[in-house]
């Protein structure tokens, strides 16, 4: 796979996984931002910490991640339904 590629799939799994973790994390999520001593500064480093996670998976297995959804994404219609066969 050439670094360009493997760059864009990086870049779109990181996207989703952020996207699947604030949904999987959303109360706590809130609970952290609604705390007192949260300052707006520590908006960055959350999201860094988030991120961090994505290190767990292989470029390969990021790849069939990306693919598989890319695949799905073609199945479905303009308004997000699921197109029958």
């Amino acid at each position: 796979m050439e670094v360009g590629k493997d760059q864009k799939t990086a870049a779109d799994f990181t996207s989703y996984y952020l996207q699947q973790s604030t949904k999987e994390f959303a109360e706590d999520l809130d609970k952290i931002r609604s705390a007192d001593d949260f300052k707006g500064d520590a908006l960055p480093l959350l999201i860094k910490s988030l991120q961090q996670g994505t290190s767990m998976f292989s470029t390969a297995d990021q790849k069939r991640i990306v693919d598989a959804r890319q695949g799905s994404a073609a199945g479905q219609s303009n308004d997000g339904e699921m197109e029958s066969a």
